[in-house]
């Protein structure tokens, strides 16, 4: 009997040569696959605290291992001037200074073992490992006095049992035990099935020792960690309610004491509170959260403050209308710097104590490459210069710094790679959403060496989440996608983050919905630009872009081809098997899938299926726990059973998050896609 079981890789199904085994017979000016490899971008910058030098994660993909290799570099403020620091061949990350910037903690993570803390000290440039352990420490934190090092880690616990396993002979081969499992969550897209145990605070010497455990119990205990300034206190966010585990966007600010383990609880309320940030004098403690009780789909992170003991808590944020989502305070105390996105842009920005907000910067972006989501991240000095990660629609993050009076580039990571190269132009796109008129950010990136009396192909590129949003920030994926000879228009539609709450909670209850019509309409405006041949339209997008991109197949036939990546395809299997189970019924729908069967059903695009025409591939990775293989697998069979055309693409070993990752996968899959929309051109 012949099998059905189908695995089909980006190589062998579309007749795409891999990546790496690609060798150009001349240069060319045009973006290739094999240019991933070439990419690098900055991270994770520190500053010290005296203003006088900046470290930063160096990220440098290796045709080698297939894999981005970090190293950690210093870069002076005043004059760019660039030394590596700890750079070899393993993995060096998570650099932070001393109090008095004599000294750097990292984290090393290499083929030798697993994750281990290190400290460099600056002037002899030694450095040591500061103990040996047993688990990877997670958020990492400088006591004020220099002496000590707050950690978060895994406490290992018992694995759950029912009955005692059976006694097996001496020498006999059994087969592997039986799995028990009793969590809530039992497993984390990119992590697989979690160890059993619980996360807690821990401290130990800077200078070499054992780790001490502060905090115990049966609850995870998480970063980021801040101490008191008298050194006494630990803060952090937990939830330890009682039914914790059915309740993952609650926490609350507790603070654990060095010395005795006493522990406070800081905060209460209905709501999510967490990355406590201790003021210079010790008097107050800022602090991200929201008031939940209305249960929505989205709410805007607020910044908030509250005297050290946790009273008079008040938001400095309520009236921006945008999400914070990094805090630091100034010397004085009197303010802090602060990040959010504004339509598609994240900023810096300084927030007195009385809410008053001064813009310092914009154009941050942050580490994804293959598509142009916004990200970023920043770090304040006492002189309060802030350094940044930086990049544009042409280039991904360099590191940046600003004193308020304008931004200056410090690095020029991909020059090399980018000189001689011809990159797809991104320009914005106005757009009108044909449903109520509402705007709708898009962008639109032509192919190198465009010519407007030309008629192109388009491919609309879909982000995923719903709740994130796309920018002017460079994307390997869509320029790829331009190298080839198509145009690629990407928005924000409603449900889209950085337009303020009503607009992301357009879709509250109901995704999808008019983000469609906003879709369609950004397809429209494209078209009418003149340069866009209506008849050769192709749709994609991944994980909600997924989704989104069947649920338009299932509505129109406009487009030639669609390649729907990492997609829900019916929401019932989705909430029940998505390693967030606990979150996503409770918040995108309000009831679980026994209690409204028929309003889980009218939102999957499952329900499309006999509606669909359009030649569909369907693409994901085999170790996807966000949108389980299962969303895809039964999408692909629909199809086949239909007599649809498709193909089924799985990424081998690749996590929902972790798709693109791997440079060879990440330009595979985007051939994949290309040759899936080459078969249907005419």
């Amino acid at each position: 009997m012949r099998s059905i079981s189908l695995l089909l890789t980006a190589c062998a199904v579309l007749s795409v040569t891999p990546v790496a085994a690609q060798v150009a017979e001349a240069p060319t000016r045009l973006f290739t696959p094999r240019d991933l490899f070439g990419l690098e971008y900055a991270t994770d910058p520190q500053f010290r605290p005296d203003g006088g030098v900046i470290a930063y994660v160096r990220v440098a993909n290796d045709i080698m291992s297939d894999r981005g290799k970090r190293s950690i570099w210093l870069v002076d403020p005043k004059t760019g001037a660039q030394t590596p620091l700890v750079a070899d061949e393993r993995s060096n990350s998570r650099p932070r200074w001393s109090p008095d910037g004599q000294r750097l903690a990292y984290v090393v993570s290499g083929p030798d073992g697993g994750p281990q803390i290190h400290v460099r000290w600056i002037a002899s440039g030694r450095s040591a490992q500061v103990a040996t352990l047993e688990q990877a420490p997670g958020d990492l934190a400088w006591s004020p006095d220099g002496k000590s090092l707050a950690i978060t880690m895994l406490t290992p616990g018992e694995p759950a049992k029912l009955a005692a396993p059976m006694a097996k002979p001496e020498g006999a081969k059994w087969a592997a035990p039986l799995k028990v499992e009793d969590r809530m969550t039992w497993r984390a897209d990119g992590d697989g099935e979690l160890k059993p145990g619980f996360s807690h605070v821990f401290v130990v010497s800077a200078d070499g020792g054992s780790p001490r455990q502060l905090t115990f119990g049966k609850f995870d205990d998480n970063g980021p960690l801040t101490w008191s300034r008298d050194g006494r206190h630990v803060l952090f966010a937990a939830n330890r309610g009682k039914d914790w585990e059915r309740d993952p966007n609650e926490s609350e600010i507790w603070q654990v004491g060095v010395a005795d383990g006493t522990m406070t609880q800081l905060t209460s309320r209905v709501g999510p509170d967490a990355a406590p940030e201790v003021s210079p004098d010790g008097r107050l403690v800022a602090y991200l959260g929201y008031d939940d009780a209305a249960r929505r789909s989205y709410e805007n992170v607020q910044l908030h403050v509250m005297d050290r003991d946790g009273k008079n808590p008040r938001s400095l944020t309520a009236g921006l209308d945008r999400s914070i989502d990094g805090a630091q305070w100034s010397r004085d105390g009197r303010s802090l710097v602060v990040s959010y996105d504004d339509h598609a842009v994240k900023k810096l920005a300084r927030i007195g104590l009385d809410g008053k907000i001064t813009p310092l910067a914009q154009g941050l972006t942050g580490a994804s490459l293959d598509r142009p989501y916004t990200g970023g991240e920043f770090s304040l000095a006492q002189t309060g210069a802030v350094a940044f990660t930086q990049g544009g629609v042409d280039r991904p993050s360099d590191l940046a710094v600003t004193s308020g009076g304008g931004a200056k580039r410090l690095t020029v990571l991909n020059t090399d790679l980018f000189t001689g190269k011809t990159l797809g132009k991104v320009e914005k796109l106005p757009t009108t959403s044909a449903y109520d008129g509402k705007a709708i950010d898009a962008w639109i990136v032509t192919p190198p060496n465009f010519d407007p009396a030309k008629k192109y192909p388009l491919i609309l590129e879909i982000h995923g989440g719903p709740f994130s949003a796309y920018g002017p920030s460079f994307s390997t994926d869509n320029q790829l996608y331009a190298a080839a000879g198509y145009m690629v228009v990407y928005s924000n539609p409603r449900g889209s983050t950085s337009y303020g709450q009503a607009f992301a909670n357009e879709i509250d209850k109901k995704y999808p919905d008019h983000d469609y019509d906003d879709l369609m309409s950004v397809v429209d405006a494209a078209v009418a630009k003149g340069f866009v041949d209506p008849e050769r339209l192709y749709v994609t997008g991944g994980s909600g872009g997924g989704a989104l991109t069947a649920w338009i197949v299932g509505k129109t036939d406009r487009f030639r081809a669609a390649a729907t990546q990492k997609p829900v395809i019916n929401w019932t299997s989705q909430v029940l098997t998505v390693d967030g189970a606990n979150f996503m019924a409770a918040y995108w729908f309000g009831k679980m899938p026994w209690e409204d069967p028929q309003g889980y059903w009218a939102r999957s695009p499952l329900s499309l299926v006999g509606n669909v025409k359009t030649p569909t591939l369907v693409v994901v990775g085999d170790k996807d726990l966000r949108t389980p293989v299962g969303e895809s697998e039964q999408y692909y069979q629909a199809l086949k059973l239909r007599g649809v055309p498709t193909a089924f693409v799985r990424v081998p070993d690749a996590s929902h998050g972790g798709i693109a990752i791997r440079p060879s996968q990440s330009g595979a899959k985007a051939q994949a896609i290309l040759a899936w929309f080459e078969r249907y051109k005419n």
